[in-house]
């Protein structure tokens, strides 16, 4: 394989460290208040809310963990709230109460780009800095986004491996989270530009949504096998459907004749590489995500840094970064897992 493999050294050194139990438990906050927080960072107000798109979700229990040992690197508050279904209205509620409360920083990943935009302005209104990560809103209503890689590297690597895995040619299909999902979306157009322009022989039959929920993205499986009999493979952008899509396949007439890949975790896709249903998938380190997150909420709230292009901040353990263009900031390139290199990760 030519692409993101080439890293494993690179990467391995940071994301070999990120030994994690994902158990799912949401972090409602410690008993100090903002105020109690401010005082442990000096007039800076650390602390600090995390909001994903939903809880019980082992990607955000991961990115999660990461923004609290950063927080607690700093000597902020940390807290995570959220709801149980990523549907676009759903985290206005939290916005808000976190507003009320007085935190210091929100750190959010978006389930819509429009529809949190005026709960997020009145935060900021208000004083609050607002970081998103993983799924941008309108760059408008936030401070800083953390990206967890470009748009184009991330849909590169998933069509070259769906590529490779299928021989380059034949049908697929895209199994996403939720329509409204910005960074998925922002992967698709892009993953169909390069299917048209570089993969003429790969038809790209359907897109379908399963709202990051495993039973829903289950049955979505089922329905484009039985709806497409002459599919090839099933290209899934989100941890929650590349192994709900896994789980069906493995246990199904079309193990070995349907590849399935996108982006997971590798303690969520292990048993599936292992078995022989998946070849090979790619992620960042989300746990690095949210460590990162947490970070740059720390250089906004302090005044390190305002958002603005070349601006600059250190993050603990994962060294400087600088904010480039529309104010974002890149994690990194998305990575590789196969059955070379998979046993060498615990998150």
């Amino acid at each position: 394989m030519t692409f993101a493999r080439k890293r494993v050294a690179a990467v391995a050194a940071v994301a070999v460290t990120a030994v994690l139990a994902l158990a799912g438990c949401a972090d409602t906050g410690s008993s100090s208040s903002p105020s109690e927080s401010a005082a442990a960072g000096g007039d800076a107000n650390l602390a600090i809310t995390f909001l994903p798109k939903n809880l019980g979700n082992p990607y955000f229990d991961t990115s999660s963990k990461g923004g609290k040992a950063a927080v607690e690197e700093f000597g902020g508050t940390f807290a995570e709230v959220g709801p149980a279904e990523a549907t676009p209205d759903a985290q206005v509620s939290y916005i808000n109460t976190a507003t009320q409360q007085g935190v210091g920083g929100l750190v959010v990943s978006a389930n819509d780009p429009e529809a949190i935009c005026d709960a997020l302005n009145e935060a900021r209104d208000a004083g609050v800095k607002v970081v998103t990560f993983d799924s941008d809103t309108n760059p408008d209503c936030r401070d800083l986004f953390i990206n967890q890689a470009t748009a184009d590297g991330i849909a590169k690597v998933q069509v070259d491996l769906i590529a490779e895995q299928i021989g380059d040619e034949g049908q697929i299909a895209i199994l996403s989270a939720s329509a409204n999902a910005t960074n998925q979306n922002a992967w698709i157009e892009t993953m169909k530009t390069l299917l048209a322009s570089d993969h003429p022989n790969i038809e790209l039959v359907d897109v379908v949504y399963g709202d990051d929920d495993d039973q829903t993205s289950f049955d979505k499986t089922a329905a484009l096998l039985q709806t497409y009999p002459d599919l090839k493979g099933i290209v899934s952008p989100t941890t929650v459907g590349i192994a709900a899509a896994a789980r069906y396949v493995s246990t199904s007439d079309y193990k070995g004749k349907v590849a399935i890949t996108g982006l997971g975790t590798p303690n969520q896709m292990r048993e599936y590489v292992e078995d022989g249903t998946v070849t090979a998938f790619a992620l960042w380190n989300p746990e690095d995500l949210g460590y990162l997150a947490a970070y740059a909420a720390q250089a906004l709230i302090t005044g390190e840094i305002t958002g603005a292009e070349g601006d600059s901040f250190e993050a603990g353990k994962l060294g400087s970064y600088e904010v480039g263009a529309d104010a974002t900031v890149l994690l990194g390139d998305p990575y590789v897992f196969d059955a070379d290199n998979i046993g060498d990760f615990d998150f």
